[in-house]
């Protein structure tokens, strides 16, 4: 179980999780999700996580694990889709607005034009937009990703940064697990995780902040300004 967890994600505001390998960043995240049990208390939107009922959870909080994979023969459309059943009757077809929050997501990920495609005939990094794709169509206030950036070369990292800032812009929480570094160095606060324990919480900005980042990796990065941003140089 995870210990000492006390974190407040306010709406509108992109939080990025990070950490050295085994810290814990996955762990959380899934607790974040309601998947995991937890020491401590965890704030989403102003609510308490376990305040949350499962469907309004379901429709409220969108998720994005690590390596997920999907029915090969699934379409992709049909990959985005699964995530309007949150908003669906058993069993019900999807309505017009289900058609359009998955169209508006597959053209926000560059992958409408594969839509009819089967989600096996696809790269890693097309399957990874699409699932991106699933999670934009449950149109959830609180998005949590997991490693999103797994096969993604880099024009498609700075697509999927400029689609995070977007979702923020409409006033939405968003949380990552990242490894790089850098990009999470763009978020509007770091969760600095290790040893299963939150050891800080705080923006990028604040040199307490990178101090934390630096130790949890034992100080083979360092964390400098460039260009009005921040970048991890390794030691």
């Amino acid at each position: 179980m995870l210990q000492g967890i006390d974190l407040d994600l306010p709406a509108g505001r992109w939080t990025s999780v990070v950490g050295p390998n085994g810290a814990g960043k996955s762990t959380l995240l899934r607790a974040m999700a309601g998947l995991l049990p937890f020491d401590g208390q965890i704030w989403l939107s102003g609510r308490p996580l376990h305040d949350w009922p499962g469907r309004e959870r379901a429709r409220q909080l969108a998720w994005l694990g690590q390596g997920e994979t999907g029915a090969d023969d699934l379409s992709v459309w049909d990959v985005a889709m699964l995530g309007r059943l949150p908003h669906q009757p058993w069993l019900a077809s999807p309505t017009p607005a289900d058609r359009r929050a998955v169209q508006e997501a597959l053209e926000a990920t560059q992958a409408w034009d594969w839509r009819e495609r089967p989600l096996g005939g696809l790269s890693g990094g097309e399957r990874q937009r699409v699932l991106l794709s699933r999670l934009l169509a449950v149109q959830a206030e609180v998005l949590l990703m997991d490693e999103p950036l797994a096969n993604l070369d880099p024009p498609h990292q700075a697509d999927w940064l400029h689609l995070t800032r977007r979702e923020v812009a409409r006033g939405r929480t968003v949380v990552t697990v990242l490894h790089e570094i850098g990009m999470a160095l763009h978020a509007d606060e770091l969760v600095v995780v290790d040893g299963g324990t939150v050891r800080h919480q705080g923006p990028a900005s604040d040199p307490a902040t990178r101090a934390a980042l630096e130790a949890v990796f034992h100080h083979r990065i360092r964390i400098l300004a460039a260009d009005d941003q921040w970048v991890a140089v390794p030691c």
